[in-house]
């Protein structure tokens, strides 16, 4: 019954997302008939897989039965069940599916050639005990040039309309994608916070220079009339400090990525880790000489997909209203509500 369980959670994860596809496309809009039918047919999948079950389990093999079926559903939660938001992250755009990727990767990469280098010459405690040759210079090490190289990965990566541009369409062979930029990708000028400022030294602040950081000041001490500082007036007193910084706001969104790849996502290469050592195996195959299989570079890939979703749909997607689902919604619309709805969209003055 593993594979049972193995083809629900396969059907019942990637039918909801074939489903929203065909919503958002109005080519594929003659599939809706069949697509309405897909979450009662995952449920008929699951009521069956359940019955077959519990019929098929034997008094004499209850409890190894009962601890398969237990490892089978935790692992298609962990794989199957976070495996579906990968493909939600590529047709949001490829950026959201490339950059938690090598934000990985980095990490991983970095971790290891700071523990290497510094190891355990200031921090001796260990780490974490599942994986003992993982220590807290590297795992500190890691985050922090996961950071600084996501913030300059990111402004590359957005240069590209093949990364940023969203579509919903399925296609077997790739094509020219060209869209309009949303903002996150356009470059803006941002201001660092003044507060930020007062716990330096204004001495160390005026060594980023005039061309970094402005000092502004306020003339005759009146706080409504603010220009910058000119060395040697007597009329001027310090207000604040101003720098304003030229960025591509993705920039952001690509620190907290980062830090979520350097502080949680490691935790399931931890995982994995544990699981090899409770059967007594170095790697879950040997495909890639020195790094095991597969698995082995997803380990950590899986959770990051998920943590990508999630701060996609809080952080950056606006609006979940188009042209596509508009017109699936109108078709739910009975005979009356659809005079009305035609009526009221006309009343609507149009944007100047």
């Amino acid at each position: 019954t593993q594979w049972m369980w193995f083809g629900v959670a396969i059907f019942y994860a990637y039918s909801e997302f074939a489903v929203e596809m065909i919503k958002g496309d109005t080519n594929l809009h003659y599939l809706l008939d069949v697509a309405q039918w897909a979450p009662l047919l995952s449920f008929g999948m699951y009521t069956g897989t359940f019955v077959v079950t519990i019929a098929t389990m034997q008094t004499g093999h209850i409890k190894f039965q009962l601890n398969q079926l237990c490892w089978t559903i935790v692992v298609l939660c962990l794989t199957v069940g976070q495996l579906k938001y990968i493909m939600h992250n590529i047709y949001n755009g490829l950026i959201w599916f490339t950059l938690p990727i090598l934000l990985v990767i980095t990490n991983d990469i970095m971790a290891y050639f700071s523990g290497i280098t510094c190891g355990r010459k200031f921090i001796h405690r260990t780490f974490v005990e599942l994986s003992p040759n993982k220590t807290w210079e590297g795992f500190i090490g890691g985050g922090i040039f996961t950071v600084v190289i996501g913030w300059y990965l990111s402004r590359f990566l957005a240069k590209f309309a093949w990364m940023t541009c969203p579509t919903n369409t399925f296609a077997f062979f790739p094509h020219e994608l060209v869209c309009e930029k949303e903002n996150i990708f356009h470059e803006a000028t941002t201001y660092f916070p003044s507060q930020a400022f007062e716990l330096f030294p204004r001495a160390l602040i005026r060594l980023l220079g005039p061309s970094r950081v402005v000092e502004i000041c306020s003339v005759d001490r009146d706080a409504t009339n603010l220009t910058a500082c000119i060395s040697g007036a007597n009329n001027m007193k310090h207000h604040h400090w101003e720098m304003a910084l030229s960025i591509v706001p993705i920039q952001l969104h690509s620190i907290l990525l980062s830090l979520f790849a350097s502080l949680v996502a490691p935790f399931g290469g931890f995982l994995a880790s544990g699981i090899k050592r409770a059967y007594g195996i170095k790697d879950f195959d040997s495909i890639i000489p020195g790094h095991g299989g597969l698995m082995d570079r997803f380990d950590c890939q899986l959770i990051m997909a998920l943590a990508t979703w999630v701060h996609y749909n809080t952080f950056v997607k606006i609006t979940t209203v188009s042209v596509s689902k508009l017109l699936y919604m109108y078709r739910l619309l009975g005979e009356e509500e659809r005079k009305q709805f035609l009526e009221k969209i006309t009343q609507i003055p149009s944007a100047k």
